[in-house]
């Protein structure tokens, strides 16, 4: 990777949700604009935010697909990340910042 590049994987695939009433949302219904969690793959040199592990929340819209070794990853800029979910946090915080 270079410079302030993110390869991350997604997390999962788009299907079936459900609300936080138990409602079933399915896989075909049309959603706002939504942004999406996913796995940090591998960082530039220049990338001082993320490490390899994390989870980042990023806007699936501006996403530039790549395909390695067979497996469909997504290339970000370190400033399109909107939000990381950290477990190296040590304190008992949940690790989440934006």
């Amino acid at each position: 990777m270079l410079h302030d590049r993110v390869l991350v994987s997604q997390d999962g695939e788009d299907g079936e949700r459900r609300s936080s009433a138990g409602i079933v949302i399915p896989a075909t219904a049309a959603m706002g604009r939504r942004l999406a969690w996913a796995r940090v793959v591998a960082v530039g040199a220049n990338v001082r935010t993320v490490e390899v592990g994390d989870r980042v929340l990023y806007d699936p819209d501006d996403k530039a697909e790549v395909e390695v070794r067979s497996e469909t990853y997504v290339l970000l800029r370190e400033r399109d990340l909107h939000a990381v979910a950290s477990e190296r946090i040590g304190d008992g915080q949940t690790g989440l910042y934006l």
